[in-house]
């Protein structure tokens, strides 16, 4: 290849001397017995890249050469928007397809909803059953913790400021109210969803890697049915459960707080929570804790199923549910303050 290499140069450049030393020579290139492309391309180069003064040569040779006249044709570029503008039309239109995407998902699920109540025997309690355990039971602790110690802080800043007052009691009032009603269900929605929601997803994307997904469609078995039914469930009955145990922990770091700041007796304080804190609120808190646990995991689904199969796609897809499932959670919790407003207070 070296050897052909340098020949090829050669004969490129003895083209390109006898052309720059006798300009008007006459190049007959009929009597070739043939002349193939990396010739004619030589000869080209040799020539200047255009054909000499006087040159002699047959149709076929018009032929190959053209291809070296004609002038290289860029495409024309498309009129920018701004990248302002583009990103955000990149974006809005990936909104619009995670939004059809989960619209249909939502269909499926309720037609296999249906169908699992005319054939109880589609239900896998098993999968239900384990997926309440992961993501209720083990669950447990870290919204003990989180609960507590927010609880805590919440009340020691507010019994700060109304003992300046004089109205140390009403920290039982602000308290309760804002933990039964939407701290504590929003906090457990919140880590909840970073802890199970993330994992729910990186299963669902494992299997899309593993092309365990590709495998239950051959056989015929419903991606909804199998994986995704069984997580909602799960979840909305899950959450509302740890949303009560997390409110509990948070009134008990709570009252820890106002005993130590206020000097309020804890038997005080439980006796005057249910008087000052209507039932409605705690019912409110389930309603929606239920409504965070379904679309935490309906979000987790959709964005597992989405995965492809390479490592970096699984690491966005997980990215992309939690902090599209805490956004969401935030969003639907101030539609419902707003809406229930005059409820509960």
């Amino acid at each position: 290849m070296l050897a052909l290499r340098e020949r090829y140069d050669e004969f490129r450049q003895r083209v390109a001397a006898a052309v720059a030393e006798t300009p008007d020579a006459l190049w007959d290139l009929r009597t070739l017995g043939r002349l193939d492309t990396a010739g004619a391309l030589t000869l080209w180069q040799g020539w200047g890249r255009k054909p000499p003064r006087r040159l002699l040569w047959l149709p076929e040779h018009v032929t190959l050469f053209s291809q070296f006249m004609q002038p290289t044709a860029f495409p024309k570029r498309k009129r920018s928007l701004g990248p302002g503008l583009e990103l955000a039309s990149l974006k809005t239109l990936a909104f619009a397809r995670h939004g059809i995407d989960i619209v249909a998902l939502v269909g499926r699920l309720l037609l296999d909803f249906v169908q699992m109540l005319r054939h109880p025997s589609l239900i896998g309690w098993r999968e239900i059953s384990a997926n309440v355990y992961r993501t209720g039971a083990q669950a447990l602790p870290i919204t003990a913790l989180v609960g507590f110690l927010v609880g805590l802080t919440l009340s020691y800043l507010i019994s700060r400021q109304l003992k300046a007052y004089g109205a140390d009691i009403f920290v039982i009032n602000i308290l309760g109210l804002a933990v039964l009603r939407e701290l504590g269900p929003l906090l457990a929605a919140i880590i909840v969803a970073g802890r199970s929601g993330s994992a729910m997803t990186a299963q669902i994307g494992v299997m899309r890697v593993t092309q365990e997904l590709d495998a239950l469609s051959v056989m015929g078995i419903s991606h909804t049915v199998r994986l995704v039914a069984p997580k909602v469930i799960a979840l909305s009955i899950s959450l509302p459960l740890v949303a009560v145990w997390t409110s509990a922990l948070m009134l008990l770091g709570g009252m820890a707080a106002a005993r130590a700041q206020l000097g309020l007796d804890p038997t005080q304080f439980l006796h005057t929570l249910p008087s000052v804190v209507e039932p409605v609120n705690l019912w409110l808190g389930w309603a929606k804790s239920i409504l965070f646990g379904g679309l935490i995991a309906l979000l987790a689904c959709h964005f597992g199923l989405r995965v492809k199969p390479n490592t970096e796609s699984l690491g966005q897809s997980v990215t992309q549910s939690v902090v599209t499932a805490i956004t969401l959670v935030i969003v639907v919790d101030a539609v419902f303050a707003v809406l229930f407003s005059t409820v509960g207070v």
